[in-house]
């Protein structure tokens, strides 16, 4: 690898240890920002965009008001002691987040290199030896910058390193293509066979999404991962569909994935609005739902397992 490559930067908003739900054995899961996607229910909202962005926790507020003193647009005030934020003014100059000194106020998405990123995860190499563990892409979508998986890619297999990509599948095949010629293992979210319903709610079609699946899945493992999605994906038309799918492309595990809402703190922190109903909630999180997606799709002869 060039020298080039090596400082090649990509948008990482986290970059999480010992993992033990994206792939086999302990991983380090490298988390990309930046996503085609729009799913009102996203769990990681700070990877959304495509760009760094202020993040606040307001318990960690110490008063100093270095902030206000930053802000240039005069987004902060503070009124009795208590920060207050004009999300409307905020032009994301994410001055505040420098000055901070409790971490109050953070930067959601810091530009690494390609060879920081793997001086990171090469710290727990005996840990992927032992366990049949690896390193791990996610996002946001990690194909929105293909060229930096790519090159990580390729250090982690000079390595010795389980590679494993985590996408929805949306974007060009030539770029999946490039990243997959280094990926031992695909982690392909599927969040609706539904053409229609997938548009309508994550914001773009399914067509590219099925149409890389298939060919990805003729170049190595896939594992699809369901978000079971109250009002949008758990009913059983929509599950047999899905089935069907899956049994096409001899998909070696299904993952089921029970709705939660444990990201929509989040969404506060950021300065935004948590957009899903969840009025439906019990709909996706009850047993009896999730058995019953689990029994469709085991009719197909499916390996089927709930998380992960």
């Amino acid at each position: 690898m060039t020298d080039n490559a090596d400082k090649l930067k990509g948008l990482i908003f986290n970059i999480q240890k010992f993992s033990l739900q994206d792939g086999p054995g302990i991983r380090t899961t490298v988390f990309m920002k930046g996503c085609p996607l729009v799913c009102p229910w996203c769990s990681n909202p700070e990877g959304m965009r495509n760009e760094p962005e202020v993040m606040v926790t307001e318990r960690k507020c110490i008063g100093c008001k270095k902030c206000e003193e930053a802000c240039g647009p005069g987004a902060i005030t503070f009124v009795n002691d208590m920060r207050q934020i004009d999300w409307n003014l905020c032009t994301q100059c994410l001055e505040c987040g420098k000055v901070c000194p409790s971490h109050a106020i953070e930067i959601a998405g810091e530009y690494r290199t390609v060879e920081d990123v793997f001086n990171v995860v090469n710290q727990d190499s005996s840990f992927y030896s032992n366990s049949g563990g690896g390193v791990t892409v996610s996002g946001g979508e990690a194909l929105m910058q293909w060229e930096f998986v790519l090159e990580l890619f390729k250090k982690c297999k000079r390595a010795g390193f389980h590679t494993a990509l985590d996408t929805t599948g949306y974007c060009v095949w030539e770029n999946m293509e490039k990243v997959l010629g280094y990926t031992d293992l695909v982690l392909f979210d599927i969040k609706s066979a539904d053409p229609e319903a997938h548009e309508r709610i994550t914001g773009v079609s399914n067509n590219m999404i099925l149409e890389n699946l298939k060919k990805a899945s003729e170049m190595t493992t896939v594992w699809l991962r369901i978000p079971l999605t109250p009002g949008f994906n758990n009913s059983a038309e929509n599950m047999r569909a899905t089935a069907e799918l899956a049994a096409g492309i001899n998909a070696e595990k299904i993952s089921l994935l029970p709705y939660h809402e444990w990201g929509r703190t989040k969404y506060t922190r950021l300065g935004r609005q948590y957009m899903y109903d969840g009025s439906d909630t019990s709909l996706a999180a009850d047993s009896e739902t999730v058995t019953r997606c689990m029994k469709i799709l085991k009719e197909y002869g499916l390996n089927v397992e709930v998380g992960e």
